[in-house]
């Protein structure tokens, strides 16, 4: 049949091609889901302007805005206007055979230096109030002051939230291990001390004070071992779910200020053809097939499915970002204040264990001990104290005082 052709030869394709070919479809309340646009007495061709979400040209894919009807159960829709070619889908019972010229068309034929501009002054626009956009004379669109968009704010102040955070609990475990390291100088110390002590009961002392120190310094490096975990999830939160997050919402943004730029191109366009229909002047696009506005069309149907499919994934990263934020974050805090609390338990423990004696006091004898202490400082001392102090004493009581006896070093209950 001649309807099967792809147009009169007059018609502007602008490099673009077209293919035929027919799809069936199955009518829902007396409907496909698709609007038609185009036809007599004005435009050589009728042509999908929209195909409608969740309805049997949607789910069966294969119209798109931009194809061009050109038959309706295998009767032509040549010369028909747009209204008779809908009378005649809905004449159909149930099933509908649609005869098309698939439009195939490059979407970066479309992405014109207007749509550049027209982005760019959504992305201004979008930062405006509407008083502010209102005094300047910027139209703003429906989709603006998106609330997804503005999650953006929060997740920098999350992030700024977390960031502090996990620096915080870094310097909180550095300031532990350091500690540790302290603990530990003093064991070894501690044990060089007991094992060269000649006196029993001291060399027992400083061993086991020696072991003290040794096991808060062990069951230190146990809780560090503990908790660097938690920071690594602190970590994975901050450098990798909130820059995922952020980055799909700019990409959904972008997506978003390209399909409002679509949206205004094609209003432009209709005012553009309503203005010439007024005035009864020919439109040469629209006369010699609209191939550039059913170019941009196409183009504003993909643009809409991609940003339907960004929105998407943003309000499912959204919604396990905040879960993670509410939940894991809890629980990870927790578990730190845990760790710690297990430490402080651990090391009182150590240091005061049941069913053992104390360490101290104990007495040394200096005399004995390994280690001799001597004074860098000369005594300075003119004797007149002393024939002071042994006038004030009897006889017998400067004699036990001057009596060679070894020194006593009494250490306290640390």
């Amino acid at each position: 049949m001649d309807f099967f052709s792809d147009g009169p030869s007059d018609e502007d394709k602008m490099g673009m091609t077209v293919t035929s070919g027919v799809v069936t479809l199955t009518k829902e309340n007396n409907f496909v889901g698709i609007s038609i646009g185009g036809g007599a007495p004005l435009c050589p061709c009728l042509y999908i302007a929209q195909v409608f979400d969740n309805t049997p040209a949607s789910r069966d894919g294969t119209l798109q805005s931009g194809d061009e009807i050109i038959g309706v159960n295998g009767v032509s829709c040549k010369g028909k206007t747009k209204v008779q070619a809908a009378k005649m889908i809905q004449a159909s019972k149930e099933l509908v055979a649609v005869t098309f010229n698939k439009l195939h068309a490059d979407p970066a034929m479309g992405k014109s230096l207007d749509i550049v501009l027209k982005k760019a002054k959504h992305r201004l626009v979008e930062k405006m109030s509407a008083t502010t956009a209102d005094a300047l004379g910027l139209s703003r669109a429906i989709l603006c002051n998106d609330a997804l968009v503005r999650k953006l704010d929060e997740l920098k102040a999350i992030e700024t939230e977390y960031r502090g955070m996990v620096e915080h609990a870094k310097r909180v475990l550095k300031a532990y291990f350091e500690l540790l390291q302290v603990y530990k100088a003093f064991g070894c110390t501690f044990a060089e001390i007991g094992s060269r002590e000649p006196q029993p009961r001291a060399s027992e002392t400083f061993t086991q004070f020696a072991n003290y120190h040794r096991n808060l310094e062990k069951h230190g490096i146990q809780m560090l071992r503990t908790l660097k975990p938690i920071l690594s999830d602190l970590g994975t939160y901050l450098h990798k779910a909130i820059p995922d997050t952020q980055l799909t919402i700019k990409k959904y943004a972008d997506a978003k200020f390209e399909y409002l730029s679509y949206c205004l191109k094609v209003k432009e366009m209709d005012d553009e053809e309503k203005a010439f229909n007024e005035v009864k002047e020919p439109l040469y696009r629209v006369e010699t097939g609209n191939y550039e506005y059913r170019l941009i069309l196409r183009c504003r149907q993909d643009a809409r499915a991609k940003f339907a499919r960004l929105r998407s994934d943003v309000l499912v990263k959204l919604e396990l970002l905040d879960n993670k934020h509410v939940q894991d974050i809890s629980a990870q805090l927790e578990k730190f204040v845990g760790g710690l609390a297990a430490y402080h338990s651990a090391a009182l423990q150590t240091l005061d264990p049941p069913d053992t004696r104390p360490l101290f006091p104990i007495e040394m004898d200096l005399s004995r001990s390994a280690f001799q202490y001597k004074s860098t400082t000369p005594l300075q001392n003119d004797g007149q104290d002393d024939d002071e102090d042994d006038q004030l004493l009897t006889g017998e009581e400067a004699k036990e005082e001057k009596r060679d006896e070894p020194p006593l070093l009494l250490l306290p209950d640390l």
